[in-house]
């Protein structure tokens, strides 16, 4: 699924008062949705390094399921194994398809049934831990995002009025040098002459209809765009099944968050933000509402896809399924698909559940998650899912977990 913006933090891009709040913007119901920005201290923008750490001086390491975490990683294996196309993109951290290739196949050996001792075994012997390192605190931060439900059907009728569309085959990705002088990446061609694509408004009042592009339908277009944001979904049909949605393309506009245009407007206060008070603000002004999320020019296509496990998430942009709490989105300008990366943060929940350690595996991206210490936890379906989603936004720390002959080439001091 990759995050738009999927998958997923893309919020205000209108310079509102301080630095620190237009830097927090970026993270604010985007493909990421964020929580209040009174509390958030931004983060330094320096350059990362990598410190070695002992597995020992890991808080939460003993008492994490590495079985779980294992499986999870496993999976990522079974794709680097297969295709390997998180390696199409270069990273700063994540090596090579070559460095991973021999802890995979390790796992295979393993196979999927294997004890918690087994899987913590596994992960000493072959990997290194480094600590992503800035040199001005906080080291990192976390926010979240979920796979949102709707009702909707597969033909238009009555209540069920709002498409979800698939990619147009005129979308285009235009070359380096066209997205320079546009300013787009992705665009349309009109008699031979690259073009912006069509805003969401264009496309909501009609610009693809008729081309045969519908998925689904649903009831409003608050749904639609909530689900446009998180960049996949599940539509429930009439006769109870279940129709997944994956991120397919965005239109190539640059993401506005409707949240940060409330607060400028004064709707919303800073503290009050979140993915639920937006919806909130919605219900009660459907007709501003409308007009609101015009605001955000950008839009999302999906596509339709048969999940091999309907327990899970919809395939992340590494084509594995996401995995609620161990899957993470992160930025691929560091990381390669399938690094195991430990994360010690807090939850926006009360209570012992609210500190976070364990294991998660990178497997999705999104445009606004960016620096090597920045993380999207994916935390599945469901209202509890969604309340996590939209009120994470907490500082904490990353542990990479990268095989040991890449981290003696990337970390600083000597890598055991």
């Amino acid at each position: 699924m990759s995050h738009p913006g999927t998958p997923t933090g893309r919020l205000l891009q209108r310079g509102i008062q301080a630095k620190a709040w237009s830097i927090f913007a970026t993270f604010l119901l985007s493909v990421v949705v964020s929580a209040a920005a009174s509390q958030y201290r931004p983060l330094p923008m320096n350059a990362p390094e990598l410190e070695p750490i002992k597995f020992d001086n890991i808080a939460g390491w003993e008492q994490d399921e590495h079985s779980e975490a294992f499986r999870v990683f496993a999976r990522s294996c079974s794709e680097i194994v297969e295709e390997g196309r998180g390696f199409a993109q270069k990273n700063r951290f994540g090596g090579d398809r070559a460095d991973w290739m021999p802890v995979c196949r390790a796992a295979s050996k393993l196979g999927l049934d294997i004890s918690n001792a087994a899987a913590r075994g596994f992960f000493e012997t072959h990997f290194a831990p480094v600590l992503v390192q800035n040199s001005r605190p906080p080291s990192g931060f976390f926010t979240g995002y979920y796979e949102p439900e709707a009702h909707g059907d597969r033909q238009p009728h009555g209540k069920f009025a709002v498409p979800i569309y698939a990619k147009p085959s005129d979308l285009v990705r235009f070359d380096a040098d066209t997205e320079r002088r546009l300013g787009y990446r992705y665009g349309r061609l009109e008699n031979g002459e690259p073009r912006a694509y069509f805003t969401r408004r264009q496309i909501e009042e009609g610009a693809l209809a008729g081309r045969g592009l519908e998925i689904a339908w649903l009831q409003s277009w608050a749904d639609a765009f909530f689900i446009h944001v998180q960049g996949s979904g599940r539509v429930r049909l009439p006769n109870g099944e279940i129709l997944r949605l994956a991120f397919a393309a965005k239109s190539g506009h640059p993401y506005t968050a409707i949240g940060g245009v409330l607060v400028e407007r004064g709707e919303i206060s800073h503290a009050e933000m979140s993915m639920q008070s937006i919806r909130d603000w919605m219900n009660r002004n459907p007709h501003q509402a409308r007009q609101l999320m015009w605001e955000n020019q950008s839009f999302v296509f999906f596509r339709e896809v048969a999940v091999e496990n309907p327990s899970l998430g919809p395939p992340g942009a590494a084509r594995v399924q996401l995995t609620p709490y161990r899957s993470l989105a992160i930025d691929r300008a560091f990381w390669a698909f399938g690094t195991p990366l430990w994360v010690d943060t807090r939850l926006p929940v009360e209570g012992p559940g609210k500190i976070f350690r364990q294991l998660t595996v990178a497997q999705d991206t999104g445009s606004a998650i960016k620096g090597a210490a920045r993380g999207d936890i994916f935390f599945g379906f469901g209202e509890d899912a969604a309340h996590l989603a939209g009120h994470m936004k907490s500082e904490g720390r990353m542990i990479a977990l990268l095989p040991k002959l890449l981290a003696r080439r990337l970390a600083k001091g000597a890598v055991k």
